[in-house]
């Protein structure tokens, strides 16, 4: 058996992929190879996946989710029983400033996707059709934003994306339930909030906040820093998508969230905190003394939150780590990792990131 994972060089997928392959609850699928298949956009890094170099269970494959020629045949001829897909342009910066891209990679790559793995779904044998499943992630910024007295998103809220991001997104969750009601498709959604943890690419909030401290640089907060997002470990979102895959009833929608709600600026003070204890600045000066507070950008929205409780009482699932304990883990790896920083830093990524925030090199709170 085999499973497909699209965008599984990127950081939630590759997470994915390092714990799928490590996972001793699944005994049955020990020997279950993955198929990973990523264009290696500027997020996709090989290098998240190098402790899996000469695994056989591990196959790597660059390429598009738009192609169908190529997928069709990975699917065929690997016999693939389930695709997950994570494979998704996920900036709001970028699609503020490039919206094209979004458009092009969530839209018309998940509508690619979706009808090459339906021919190829169609011409199972029943056994293998009725096994089959079709996994789309995706986010809660299709919900739109919550003023602070709301409650949180469940999965009946109605979707008001206020990004071009958001809207991609929104766009592709309507083409994965169409091709479940229309045709069949066995399809789960998974809406999750903001993922945080290991290999996270350094544009986002928490990422860049470490590597901008240990650099001595500014540490710019969005407004006045009062963005309320709920907090999800990565691997808790791994966890969470197994369970979905393995035990998700067909056709529904999955919120999957951290129970952690947090502003950006108590984010980026719990961060200075900890770079205090792990890694004092050489002049004894906590590093808060770095934040600094920018212009907000545009249609930025004010607060997420996801109610997990679906989830919870239907498929047992709940995160392991509070934040608490996810942020220090997240920090110690960063620390323990900082060849792995310098590489992502690199090149294209640098040149976007002074071109985007000029000296004062902003992350995406999402």
């Amino acid at each position: 058996m085999t499973i497909l994972v699209t965008g599984g060089a990127g950081f939630i997928g590759s997470n994915f992929v390092l714990d799928w392959l490590a996972s001793n609850q699944q005994p049955d699928l020990s020997d279950e190879t993955v198929i990973n298949l990523d264009k290696l956009s500027y997020a996709g890094n090989l290098q998240n996946l190098q402790s899996l170099d000469g695994n056989p269970r591990h196959i790597f494959v660059k390429g598009d989710i738009g192609d169908s020629a190529l997928v069709a045949d990975l699917l065929r001829r690997h016999s693939v029983r389930a695709v997950v897909n994570f494979a998704a342009e996920s900036h709001v910066d970028r699609s503020i400033h490039g919206p094209s891209e979004f458009i092009q990679s969530n839209i018309v790559g998940t509508f690619n996707l979706l009808e090459t793995v339906r021919a190829y779904w169609m011409a199972l044998p029943e056994a293998e059709k009725t096994a089959f499943r079709f996994l789309h992630v995706s986010t809660d910024e299709v919900y739109g934003s919550l003023k602070k007295e709301d409650p949180a998103f469940t999965e009946e809220n109605r979707y008001e994306p206020n990004s071009p991001y958001s809207a991609s997104k929104a766009a592709s969750d309507h083409l994965v339930r169409a091709w479940h009601h229309t045709y069949g498709l066995p399809v789960l959604t998974t809406n999750c909030s903001n993922n945080y943890g290991p290999y996270h690419f350094p544009e986002k909030l928490i990422p860049l906040v470490i590597v901008n401290a240990l650099a001595g640089k500014n540490l710019p907060v969005y407004g006045d820093g009062q963005q309320i997002r709920d907090w999800l470990y990565v691997k808790d979102h791994c966890s969470a998508i197994r369970r979905v895959l393995a035990e998700g009833k067909l056709g529904e929608t999955y919120n999957v969230g951290g129970w952690n709600e947090k502003a950006n600026i108590d984010i980026v003070r719990t961060i200075c905190g900890l770079l205090d204890v792990l890694q004092p600045r050489a002049d004894g000066k906590p590093y808060a003394n770095q934040i600094t507070f920018v212009a907000d950008r545009p249609g930025h929205d004010r607060r997420y939150a996801i109610d997990a409780r679906k989830i919870e009482s239907e498929l047992g699932w709940k995160p392991a780590e509070s934040f608490e304990t996810g942020i220090a883990k997240t920090v110690s790896w960063y620390l323990s990792n900082q060849e792995w920083v310098a590489n992502v830093q690199s090149g294209a990524y640098r040149d976007w990131v002074a071109t985007q925030y000029g000296n004062n090199a902003g992350g995406d709170a999402a």
